[in-house]
């Protein structure tokens, strides 16, 4: 049985629309990704923690109603849980503004026997600040030491630019040990001034890691390869909100991918046929998502939902 492990943080998403709080639910980039997988019926399990508090215990009765693994999940007693404030403009974006403790994660924290069926989605600030970065190594390397699939979903925001220089040696580290990065234009017109797909894997990607997606919202969808570059249009969808749309995409994808039975080694091989299948899950389930004000593909979605 192929299994999916997440690495990441948690925080209480509290979604404002009109200034007024419209939905609450247990979130986070990968966090996101690993709850819409478990409710697909993937075996799943998530890395990271949370405090031993109200939002702790909620965050972790979530992971375990919706099939989701805690077995490497932590409560650290004494210690608040991260909360994050979504303000929903007319179009369903959210600005964000976050109140949480600085990262931090223990070097020695156990980690799953990975085999060469596995997969691990990790990103995000948790994938390169210091007061994670060497429990992310340590699983990036047993990861690849299996010859699982390695997903690295950059997410980088815009606060997090005054610290570029200084995370960029992690960055790269990232996209060394992956076997495929994702990112939105909007990630690499922060970190690079670039958001031509192309130009980007060119000139940032391909000399570390040879698969690149890069996703722009509504916009083409770009995957790169050493050999070749597929543009593939975005479903329209009105979208309540945006949140969570990226985390659902990489969510869908991984499930297609399983579900097509691809290994590391397969996706080298994929023609545009396949890099179409892939990215059509992937759509599927982020425009399910925009459709709503939840984080993660609905319950109805997931009992009907079926690859082509």
């Amino acid at each position: 049985m192929r299994r999916v492990f997440a690495m990441g943080e948690t925080t209480m998403d509290i979604l404002f629309r009109h200034s007024q709080p419209v939905a609450a639910v247990p979130g986070g980039s990968c966090f996101n990704s690993i709850i819409s997988l478990g409710r697909m019926g993937t075996p799943s399990w998530f890395m990271g923690y949370t405090g031993d508090d109200q939002v702790g215990r909620q965050t972790s009765e979530f992971l375990l109603s919706n099939g989701v693994s805690d077995d490497f999940f932590m409560r650290r007693a004494g210690e608040k849980s991260s909360l994050s404030l979504a303000y929903l403009n007319e179009q369903g974006d959210a600005d964000y503004l976050f109140y949480k403790r600085p990262l931090s994660m223990d070097g020695h924290a156990p980690l799953p026997s990975f085999t060469a069926d596995d997969v691990l989605l990790f990103g995000s600030y948790f994938a390169s600040c210091d007061g994670t970065r060497p429990f992310v190594r340590r699983v990036q390397e047993a990861a690849c030491r299996a010859g699982a699939v390695v997903y690295y979903d950059l997410n980088f925001r815009p606060s997090h630019l005054h610290e570029l220089e200084h995370l960029m040696p992690a960055i790269l580290e990232n996209y060394t040990h992956s076997t495929l990065v994702r990112g939105s234009s909007d990630d690499f017109e922060v970190m690079y001034g670039e958001r031509d797909a192309r130009k980007v894997y060119a000139r940032h990607i391909a000399s570390y890691c040879p698969l690149f997606i890069c996703t722009a919202g509504a916009g083409v969808l770009t995957v790169c390869t050493p050999d070749a570059a597929f543009d593939f249009e975005a479903p329209r969808v009105q979208p309540v909100s945006t949140v969570g749309a990226g985390d659902n995409f990489n969510a869908g994808f991984i499930y297609a991918m399983l579900g097509y039975g691809l290994c590391a080694s397969d996706l080298l091989r994929l023609d545009r046929e396949g890099w179409t299948r892939l990215v059509r899950t992937g759509c599927d389930f982020a425009a399910q998502v925009c459709q709503s004000e939840q984080n993660h593909v609905s319950k109805e979605f997931a009992g009907a939902y079926s690859l082509i």
